[in-house]
């Protein structure tokens, strides 16, 4: 039955559900009938949700429902959920689901609170959880399916990033990249990259502004996740600070190239370690899959950048082969793409016999701000 102007309940069957537990007639879920046996759950309740300090929601991966973006959960379903369990006062816990049916399952079987709907913009509360749907029901108004849209649109566009914009050569006739040039050269050594090609991404990156955030809280020249430089050894009060963001960002680009070891040709091997660095390592070996069982060469940038699109496609991240779900692939292989394209334009830039550039008055005491 339908409640129109409600997106986010079947308030009927809820309702109807909660009034009369010992009731043997069976009872219309979103999931089809059951009978008086969806007992799993029952006394983790409203009050025990927020004394154990967590919700927990089924979900499926995809642009509608939940999906990892640079560290960040979004899924128009998984904003929602998100706000609601805010005004609750807990943090959210997903479980991503194969199907629709292992969500059911699993909510009837009393292993979450709610589940997001096939139907996008609803959210289904666990039948015997009387007051949480009573509170999902006050909470909710038609609007906010719109307001997470919104959000969710924010946060994609160039605007949800707070940087400044500085030119992509400092100083070409006197082939200066950039103030952080010296620094590029430092720690590319440690890795045994090209300077220019990190000095690239960096640009790609944050544009030379060290002050850069992003909507998602990245930092720095190099855009590193708070989560990240924990792993990497990098101060959160020094994320910042270009010699430290850049020395912490060439330790986690030594990494990437350590996880795919297994691409001799150290060109192609570079595509997949900026690719990994913008969209998880995990999204690009997925599409490596996806790409080795079509019969292509999946240690081949150009057949597997094709992959990396084709994620973003439910007949390819529901693939069983496929471990972890959906991805914005177009970004990812327009970011390697730019990059790749900037390094060609930077070679041409020599490198200086002592390891640093030359720099301007200005820019060299503008770096020199900077040392430790």
């Amino acid at each position: 039955m339908k409640i129109k102007g409600i997106y986010i309940l079947f308030l009927a069957f809820l309702l109807a559900s909660c009034a009369d537990r010992k009731s043997q007639e069976p009872v219309v879920t979103p999931w089809g009938e059951v009978g008086d046996s969806i007992d799993t759950g029952a006394g983790f309740d409203l009050d025990e949700i927020q004394t154990s300090g967590e919700m927990i929601l089924l979900t499926l991966s995809g642009p509608e429902f939940y999906y990892d973006y640079h560290g960040r959960s979004l899924g128009t379903q998984y904003l929602l959920a998100e706000k609601f369990a805010a005004s609750l006062g807990v943090r959210l816990r997903v479980e991503v689901c194969r199907d629709s049916a292992e969500m059911a399952d699993r909510l009837q079987a009393g292993e979450a609170d709610i589940m997001a709907s096939t139907e996008v913009g609803r959210l289904v509360a666990s039948p015997d959880k009387e007051e949480l749907v009573q509170e999902l029901q006050q909470w909710y108004r038609p609007s906010l399916l719109e307001e997470v849209r919104q959000q969710e649109a924010y946060l994609m566009s160039s605007r949800s990033v707070k940087r400044r914009i500085f030119s992509p050569m400092l100083d070409r006739k006197g082939g200066i990249i950039s103030r952080y040039d010296g620094l590029f050269q430092q720690y590319s050594r440690t890795i045994r990259w090209d300077w220019r090609l990190m000095a690239a991404q960096c640009y790609q990156e944050s544009t030379f502004d060290p002050q850069a955030t992003s909507w998602a809280g990245a930092i720095g020249l190099m855009q590193i996740m708070p989560q990240t430089a924990d792993h990497l050894g990098l101060p959160r009060d020094q994320m910042t600070n270009p010699e430290q963001n850049i020395a912490a960002a060439a330790r986690y680009l030594g990494e990437l190239e350590h996880t795919f070891s297994d691409i001799s040709d150290r060109r192609e091997r570079t595509r997949f370690v900026l690719a990994a660095y913008n969209g998880g390592a995990h999204h690009v070996r997925d599409a490596m899959a996806l790409c080795q069982r079509d019969g292509h060469n999946a240690h081949q940038w150009h057949a597997v950048a094709g992959y990396v699109l084709k994620l973003a496609e439910a007949s390819y991240y529901n693939d069983p082969i496929v471990k972890h779900g959906y991805m914005r692939g177009s970004e990812t292989v327009d970011y390697v793409q730019k990059i790749m394209e900037r390094w060609e334009a930077y070679r041409g830039v020599k490198t200086p016999h002592h390891g640093f550039t030359q720099e301007p008055r200005k820019a060299r005491r503008e770096q020199n701000k900077y040392k430790l």
